[in-house]
């Protein structure tokens, strides 16, 4: 028997669960690209944008997933044969350099492991050794979507400011932009990357790039940058047609507003703040869980766990049973362990994610809980008791 039937529950770290506000946005049929309301909403759309990433710097909207925003961080930013520091802490830190490294750029990559942030000390002695300042940028996530790992990123800022150095501090917020804090310009950050199908709730299909006046002037000297991932149209457009370098993504624009227009009514720090104690409920899950048993979270500090997204380890091949059994028998769909196996297999049975990212609340958190817990009674994994129950006690604020 399957007790599926219903509702699917998604808990993968994006695409994230969206908003029947949003999907209804959509829901309409194509506007008129050269005048009226598409056009009129443009800029209260990048000024809501700047506010949700907390810069008053620009924003260039790219129709690309965020491994485009990645390729026009950096066309606007490096010439070939130039070096970027690259600070890794899971996979997707390795896959921008990856993609820089096939632009031209000489990209040295700092491996700090899956499990935990950078270690500032090892990235000041690093910066310290570049005496001639060949590393024109230093490359990281906030957030790695696969480890579930958070960065100190004002840390790196202030280690950066320590060695007198003047890379630009260029920040992938794909996996967290909208749950977990992040403060552009406070922390300076140069260049931010990010994505809206995660914390900003809209169907995949739109990258950003916010970048400051240190970072455009970058710009004048990108020798390879195509007109298509420019910057400066988009941010100085003179018709609709130039933020996107062509005709308007019109109904993702209008699922973003809709978006854009839930986080301004909730508010940016209670949405930080909902993330925040969701994710504590579920770090207590698996504490308790843990105790009896092979589930443990990834990352031991909380200091260093994302509030967007967290990745279990439970041992092969549990992680991709479970994952199995709750999608078959509860219709409950959890994120897979990527490149978590131990020779960085793209699928690791050792390992899922449960996110819990953007239009989520406590009792679709708790819904989500429980089920793994009937996953691992159904699957004879041993486990320590109280899991939900210690969740519900974070939940009850």
């Amino acid at each position: 028997m399957t007790l599926a039937n219903g509702r699917e529950t998604l808990a993968i770290p994006g695409p994230s669960v969206m908003p029947d506000r949003v999907l209804r946005a959509m829901h309409r049929a194509a506007p008129n690209i050269y005048e009226g309301e598409l056009v009129d909403m443009m800029p209260g759309m990048i000024a809501d944008l700047k506010a949700v990433a907390r810069t008053k710097g620009h924003v260039a909207i790219y129709i690309s997933n965020g491994h485009g925003a990645w390729e026009a961080a950096v066309a606007n930013t490096h010439n070939r044969g130039e070096k970027a520091l690259v600070l890794a802490t899971g996979s997707f830190a390795k896959g921008w350099a990856g993609m820089a490294t096939a632009m031209g750029v000489d990209c040295e990559i700092v491996d700090f492991g899956r499990e935990s942030g950078v270690d500032l000390a090892r990235l000041a002695e690093v910066l310290a050794a570049d005496k001639d300042h060949q590393f024109k940028s230093v490359l990281l996530t906030q957030v790695d979507t696969s480890s579930s790992v958070r960065s100190d990123v004002p840390g790196i800022r202030r280690v950066l400011d320590e060695a007198g150095h003047p890379a630009l501090l260029m920040v992938d917020c794909i996996a967290c932009l909208g749950s977990d804090r992040f403060e552009m310009d406070a922390w300076g950050v140069d260049v931010t990357v990010a994505g809206c199908q995660k914390g900003l709730m809209t169907p995949p299909g739109l990258g950003f790039v916010f970048f400051n006046a240190k970072a455009d002037a970058m710009r004048d000297d990108a020798e390879y940058v195509s007109s298509y991932w420019d910057w400066r149209p988009r941010t100085r457009p003179e018709a609709l047609y130039q933020y996107f370098c062509g005709t308007a993504p019109t109904h993702h624009l209008f699922g973003l507003r809709e978006a854009l227009d839930m986080i301004g009514e909730e508010g940016l720090e209670n949405i930080w703040n909902r993330h925040e104690t969701l994710a504590r409920a579920v770090w207590a899950a698996f504490e308790a869980w843990g105790q009896g048993g092979p589930a443990r979270l990834n990352v031991a500090n909380p200091a260093e766990r994302s509030h967007a997204v967290t990745t279990v380890s439970i041992g092969a091949p549990k992680g991709t049973q479970l994952r199995h059994w709750v999608t078959e028998h509860a219709g409950l769909t959890l994120g897979l362990g990527l490149n978590m196996g131990p020779n960085g297999e793209r699928s690791s049975d050792s390992h899922f994610r449960i996110a819990h990212m953007g239009h989520v609340n406590s009792h679709m958190l708790l819904g989500t809980l429980a089920t793994i817990e009937s996953a691992l009674i159904a699957l004879d994994v041993p486990h320590g008791p109280g899991g939900v129950s210690a969740a519900a006690k974070i939940c009850a604020v």
